[in-house]
């Protein structure tokens, strides 16, 4: 925490720098002091919104010579306490600088600005036959997602930000810039960078620039969904799916207490039962030969059929109602907000991590729902609490503390895609040994006064 001569004097700086897009008022900082996480802390002491990559740069210098904390902050949807600021200091808010800064149709590249949404991305892509496949469900910042490790309901087939990030420009501690990776397709060239702050979580450095890997639209797309006669069936589905190599573009899944509140939430008619919901990409007759053989394996797993979407409109449709399962489920239990966790596990663990689980929070005095990219081996439990009950919260932590246990157990990830933040930064030595420690020495070495996002992801001395 600064000093208050510290604080007003570092204020004065940024001020001088940034006129009327510092702001201090409460209103931004209580907007900035919140996020989708059940997590709370306290506000920022200021909020800065830069417009380029030379004002990030000077403000991370004066906030390194004020001995001044800066976090990264983009659409504010993270599940973990990512961009919340711990110790104060100021948040770098990146919404004004949000612009394509070209399109290489050729390379099937973009680069892009932190703040730029993907789902603004994928309009301005429209035209040229490409998109960005990364779809976490929120219309988050591709800074963020990069930050964060994104992935999402395409990952199965198009992978996470990992995959789809081939070059970066940061800014680090005290404002020197750097450029990571490159447009080529791959490189041996030295460490890989690009792969470093990819997950980094800010606390490395601040993204200011993205070369991104796009996808072209694929000539024919049909999704749908399929009933199964219970949990065990609709997971055991998926395990046969993605063992016999069928290129699932997405393969989701729901179960009851899920379908239930998706229904009620987006007027949708489910059948109340597990479901999985799928989706086909490439050429018509590839699409239709990749339908056909998910439908004769579902078969085998006890599903009667789909219901289809093969219309832009209806596909669009059935994934807006995926992509709002997490307020459908909260609607469930007015007042109450949610603990929710991931873990990933490898596909042949799937089942048994799933059932697991389920009976777990089954067996527990509250609710939590189960979905998730089980294409890819991750799954959520959104675990609804009573906000003012430390007996419920505490039951929900024992239970995400539980999942994270089982996946370890696995030979998973405590989390698949939500990344540590706060809420998961306890289970980082469990997950790593040494090489939690290894981490520390990487962000002293380029963070020497732990200013960057201080108090996530790494251990702190």
């Amino acid at each position: 925490m600064l000093l208050p001569q510290t604080l007003s004097e570092s204020l004065t700086d940024l001020r001088a720098l940034l006129g009327e897009r510092l702001s201090t008022a409460p209103a931004v900082l209580m907007q900035h002091g919140q996020s989708e996480s059940h997590i709370r802390t306290r506000l920022p002491d200021a909020v800065a919104f830069p417009q380029d990559t030379a004002e990030v740069a000077r403000i991370a210098s004066i906030c390194a010579r004020h001995r001044m904390p800066i976090i990264g902050w983009g659409a504010g949807t993270s599940l973990e306490g990512h961009a919340l600021a711990v110790h104060g200091g100021l948040t770098v808010d990146f919404r004004l600088m949000h612009k394509v800064l070209a399109i290489y149709p050729e390379d099937m590249l973009a680069v892009v600005q932190p703040g730029i949404s993907r789902e603004r991305l994928n309009e301005d892509l429209r035209e040229t036959g490409l998109f960005f496949p990364v779809d976490p469900g929120a219309n988050a910042s591709l800074g963020g997602m990069a930050a964060t490790r994104a992935s999402g309901t395409t990952a199965v087939r198009y992978g996470t930000m990992r995959d789809n990030v081939l070059g970066l420009e940061v800014v680090l501690a005290g404002g020197r810039v750097i450029r990571t990776g490159s447009s080529a397709p791959k490189s041996a060239a030295g460490y890989d960078l690009t792969g470093l702050m990819v997950g980094s979580e800010g606390t490395l450095g601040l993204i200011t620039e993205l070369t991104l890997r796009l996808q072209g639209q694929p000539e024919a797309v049909s999704a749908a969904t399929c009933a199964f006669p219970s949990i065990a069936a609709a997971v055991d589905c998926v395990i046969a799916t993605i063992q016999t190599g069928l290129p699932m573009a997405r393969i989701e899944f729901l179960d009851q207490a899920t379908v239930a509140a998706c229904n009620d939430y987006s007027g949708t008619a489910l059948p109340l039962a597990p479901q999985l919901m799928v989706e086909f990409h490439g050429s018509p007759a590839g699409v239709q030969e990749q339908s056909e053989r998910f439908g004769a394996i579902a078969r085998e797993f006890g599903s009667k059929g789909f219901a289809w979407a093969r219309a832009q409109e209806d596909r669009s449709r059935l994934w807006r109602m995926r992509h709002q399962a997490y307020p459908a489920i909260l609607a469930t239990r007015p007042g109450a907000t949610a603990i929710v966790t991931d873990v990933c596990v490898p596909i042949s663990a799937l089942a048994q991590a799933v059932l697991e689980t389920q009976a777990d929070i089954a067996a527990s005095s509250i609710p939590g729902p189960i979905l998730g990219h089980v294409g890819d081996g991750n799954f959520h439990a959104i675990l609804l609490v009573a906000r003012e009950d430390p007996a419920e919260h505490a039951t929900a932590q024992r239970l995400a503390g539980r999942m994270a246990e089982r996946a370890l157990r696995l030979g998973g990830t405590v989390t698949g895609e939500h990344g540590i933040g706060l809420g998961k930064l306890h289970l980082m030595a469990a997950e790593h040994g040494a090489g939690w420690t290894v981490m520390g020495q990487i962000k002293r070495a380029l963070d020497p006064h732990n200013l960057m996002n201080p108090g996530k992801l790494v251990q702190q001395k």
